[in-house]
């Protein structure tokens, strides 16, 4: 009997195991890769998502006043595509850590050069970038998976939000674009294919020079004189210059070609910045 029992368990112990090697099963905390455009380039985020799942989080199960890994399972990075701006520190493109010191009021960011931390004894505080602290906010609801979001973005900042459970905590990325798009403006407007419509667009809602976006703008037109869209935006530069019937003008010059073109958005905004005028 003994000689039967003992290939039958084996048989079963690797025909089991066969079986197991095939089921698939969610991640307890999933990854999740997220890519923001921003600035001029774009950062990449890579994070594991834990959750609640009935336990105490910060002060438990995430200490209070120790380096965290800012998620589960592998490091948290961030990869900036350009260089950026953290805290006054200008950070170099290329792919950092993402660490935090999680604490009841206040939380300490770091963004270091090292990609591995996912134990605070390997943590080398030499290897920081920036570090700097920011507070932490009680949201009036839990959120059950840990999340991070760029929010709040413009065309040179972005806030990188941290979320989970009842805590939020926020700090500002910035990255500097003005430079490199007026040298490209300066480029491009002495070549024969001249991007007036973008360069106009650039001065007139980056507070530069209105009356030389005006003079794009004009150079615009008469190169698309069917491009409803250029008019309206050269009724917006007019009205900001408080040339109101200009402005008035073209902005029904506009809403012709909308309505030749069947756009009804152009037309609702032109009219909108018509009753505005008067």
């Amino acid at each position: 009997m003994k000689k039967i029992v003992l290939p039958f368990v084996l048989v079963s112990f690797f025909y089991l195991s066969s079986i197991s090697q095939q089921i698939n099963t969610p991640a307890p905390s999933p990854p999740q890769y997220v890519k923001q455009d921003f600035g001029l380039s774009s950062i990449e985020l890579s994070y594991s998502r834990p959750g609640i799942k009935g336990r105490k989080i910060f002060g438990d199960l995430v200490p209070f006043g120790k380096v965290w890994r800012t998620g589960a399972n592998s490091a948290t990075t961030l990869t900036f595509g350009d260089d950026v701006i953290v805290s006054g520190t200008k950070i170099p493109a290329g792919k950092y850590g993402l660490l935090t010191i999680p604490g009841a009021g206040e939380w300490t960011i770091i963004i270091t050069k090292q990609l591995d931390v996912t134990n605070p004894a390997v943590y080398k505080q030499d290897q920081d970038v920036v570090r700097l602290t920011a507070q932490s906010n009680q949201l009036p609801f839990p959120l059950e998976n840990f999340t991070i979001i760029f929010a709040n973005i413009t065309g040179n900042s972005c806030d990188l939000q941290l979320i989970w459970d009842q805590t939020f905590v926020s700090f500002p990325i910035k990255t500097e674009i003005d430079s490199k798009i007026m040298a490209q403006i300066d480029d491009a407007i002495n070549k024969d294919n001249k991007p007036y419509f973008t360069a106009a667009m650039y001065y007139m809602d980056n507070g530069k020079d209105l009356n030389k976006a005006l003079e794009w703008f004009n150079k615009a037109t008469d190169a698309n004189p069917t491009a409803f869209f250029i008019f309206y935006q050269k009724a917006k530069c007019l009205s900001k210059l408080g040339k109101k019937p200009e402005a008035i003008t073209v902005a029904q010059k506009s809403i012709q070609l909308s309505k030749d073109a069947k756009n009804d958005d152009y037309v609702a905004l032109n009219e909108k910045l018509i009753a505005s005028l008067k």
